[in-house]
């Protein structure tokens, strides 16, 4: 199996990451709907996997006994009943999880049998394609795993490589991100009704203001310093703004608040 370019894949829960995942692989036809199968315990996600073409499953065993790698996405207190439940099937498999907060060695305890494991951390800006992926460096996949599952999360965003004591440093910055950009946006808009703009002219150009912002970053690789300073005029209204968020402390609440994250996840 290590010299395949393609893989049956199995996904254990099917909620929105997963579904976007599949989603990102059917269109990016990296998989075709025949070579997965799907398990969730929730009757309309199986009716979405089913929409999608998936072999919809009878429990998470089956999943497993019928792929070659095993997408595990669940949330963090349902992954011990998962696991039981894939039974002796998922034993020498390609496990892939994005359960947050959760190590390889917890997740080795917990699975009947020896896996080769590969831990990432996703986030949900996948549903559109445009997400944040960190593939775990520590892993036992062999070569053309990992070159298929690169190749299958670089079809949803942009994949970075790290060894596993950074994920949680990870879940803390773009796993909760998008969250901060939100209430920013949020707030962002609030500003301009208070001005006197109508929300949803408000919410449109504080969420494309943003999309623009980091575009420009990415694809000029520009320092957001340097755009900051190309945007603030001597005097003018820019730098203003930027004094009261400087006085409020903005920035620092935005790094205490990813620290925060990142420290809760370490102790999940």
């Amino acid at each position: 199996m290590g010299n395949q370019t393609s893989y049956r894949l199995g996904i254990v829960g099917f909620g929105n990451m997963g579904g976007a995942i599949l989603s990102g692989a059917l269109s990016g036809g990296i998989l075709s709907p025949d070579s997965v199968q799907v398990y969730d315990v929730d009757a309309k996600a199986r009716e979405r996997a089913q929409a999608l073409g998936a072999n919809v499953m009878d429990d998470d065993a089956g999943v497993c006994e019928q792929s070659d790698i095993i997408l595990i996405a669940v949330k963090p207190q349902q992954l011990s009943l998962a696991l039981e439940q894939c039974g002796s099937g998922i034993a020498g498999k390609a496990v892939l999880s994005i359960v947050a907060g959760v190590g390889s060695t917890r997740i080795r305890e917990r699975v009947q049998g020896d896996i080769r494991l590969l831990r990432l951390l996703p986030n949900t800006p996948a549903l559109v394609g445009a997400g944040a992926f960190a593939l775990c460096s520590d892993n036992d996949f062999h070569d053309g795993e990992l070159r298929w599952a690169s190749r299958l999360f670089a079809s949803l965003g942009t994949v970075e490589l790290l060894p596993e004591y950074q994920l949680d440093a990870v879940c803390g910055l773009s796993g909760g991100g998008p969250a901060y950009a939100a209430m920013f946006i949020e707030a962002l808009a609030d500003g301009g009704v208070r001005q006197g703009l109508a929300r949803p002219v408000a919410l449109r150009l504080a969420a494309q203001t943003c999309f623009g912002t980091a575009k420009l970053i990415l694809e000029r690789g520009m320092h957001p310093a340097d755009l900051k300073d190309m945007v603030t005029s001597p005097a003018g209204t820019t730098i203003e703004g930027c004094a009261v968020l400087e006085d409020k402390a903005f920035r620092s609440a935005v790094i205490d608040a990813v620290s925060a994250a990142a420290e809760r996840s370490a102790q999940l």
